[in-house]
């Protein structure tokens, strides 16, 4: 007898023991069955239908434990039975899990469907496998609480379409527990990583202008063109006296008089809106942009402005202190920022500045 006819054999005369009724037997039976699965390099269809058949049979019939150790041993071999597979992604999660998380038996349309259908350890556990597909990923972030969409987001083998990245980058800017998952994607397009910018805390900032300095023409040329389609419009009313700055700085500069130097006399004199259209001549962002950056006293975002636009860092620290109140210690603030405008790479600050002037509407004077 071949050892392939002894293999058959011996898998007829377990199925004939399946009807033993006693629960000990049965748990033998079935890692008898697994056994002879896992012997030998390949089988037929027919032996594939009858382990499918059995092990299913049997594997329903045991207490959890039992269901999880034959999960566990089946999830890595090659050719598993696909019924038997799919029962196992749909059953509790302590089966479930290594099923989900490393089974090549799973189809897309297996995994969409526990995705649409079960609870947030199984959408955990799919978005760990080694490779997720555009359509998992988008059910996953469909589905998904914000720890599954991190989850997801850690596993650069998942591939996210760029609308997905775009309803990730959304969630993300009204829960700072996904700053840090979002901001280290590497598969992150430039110009929605560049949204965060205003977002996230100092360290990731950092992190966002060193990815913008290690950019390449292309792939920033690309960005741009991807990010004009995703400009934000939702900035807010212009201020009341936005039309008589507007003329105001129209009028300086054909006149020649809007200067750097011009831009602190504004701000000393709390022009704040002449102030905030001029900057936006001589930086070339929009309106919203500065008025954000004077807003919120982002001066690390000043910083980047200032550096693109190529001013002296003695003005920028005259806009540190002018912007910072007495009670924000504004002396020794404005050094500290000063370091950090000194220490800032000229041509990472044009990178970014770059995403920012996606902003810029053809109302704005910049465009003028």
């Amino acid at each position: 007898m071949t050892a392939a006819a002894a293999d058959r054999s011996r898998l007829h005369d377990l199925i004939a023991l399946a009807r033993e009724t006693d629960s000990g037997r049965r748990r033998e039976l079935l890692r008898g069955v697994t056994d002879l699965f896992f012997t030998g390099d390949r089988h037929s269809a027919s032996e594939l239908a009858l382990f499918d058949d059995v092990m299913g049979q049997l594997a329903g019939e045991m207490e959890v434990a039992v269901r999880a150790e034959l999960s566990e041993r089946m999830a890595h071999g090659r050719g598993a039975p696909v019924g038997l597979m799919r029962s196992l992604a749909r059953d509790d999660i302590a089966v479930a899990r290594p099923v989900l998380q490393h089974s090549y038996a799973l189809s897309d349309a297996d995994l969409l469907q526990v995705a649409r259908t079960h609870g947030q350890d199984h959408l955990r556990a799919i978005s760990r496998r080694h490779s997720v597909s555009v359509a998992v990923s988008e059910a996953i972030v469909e589905h998904g609480d914000d720890q599954t969409l991190g989850v997801l987001l850690r596993n650069e083998g998942a591939t996210l379409s760029r609308e997905t990245h775009e309803r990730v980058v959304d969630r993300a800017a009204v829960n700072p527990a996904l700053h840090e998952a979002v901001v280290n994607r590497q598969s992150l397009p430039p110009d929605l990583l560049n949204e965060m910018y205003f977002i996230v805390e100092a360290r990731l900032r950092d992190q966002i202008i060193a990815r913008n300095a290690g950019i390449d023409q292309a792939e920033l040329d690309s960005a741009l063109s991807a990010g004009r389609k995703r400009v934000a419009v939702g900035d807010g009313v212009l201020p009341a006296d936005y039309a008589e700055a507007e003329a105001a700085v129209k009028a300086m500069k054909a006149k020649g008089e809007i200067s750097p130097r011009t831009l602190a006399a504004m701000l000393r004199n709390r022009e704040t809106t002449r102030f905030l259209i001029a900057l936006g001549v001589l930086a070339d962002i929009d309106f919203h942009t500065a008025r954000l950056i004077l807003e919120r006293k982002e001066l690390d975002a000043l910083a980047i402005v200032c550096k693109a636009a190529d001013f002296d860092r003695s003005l920028f620290l005259t806009f540190t202190v002018l912007i910072l109140d007495r009670a924000d210690d504004a002396m020794a603030r404005a050094k500290a920022h000063g370091d950090l405008y000194s220490a800032l790479p000229r041509d990472a600050a044009l990178r970014t500045i770059r995403f920012w002037r996606m902003r810029r509407s053809t109302g704005d004077v910049a465009a003028a």
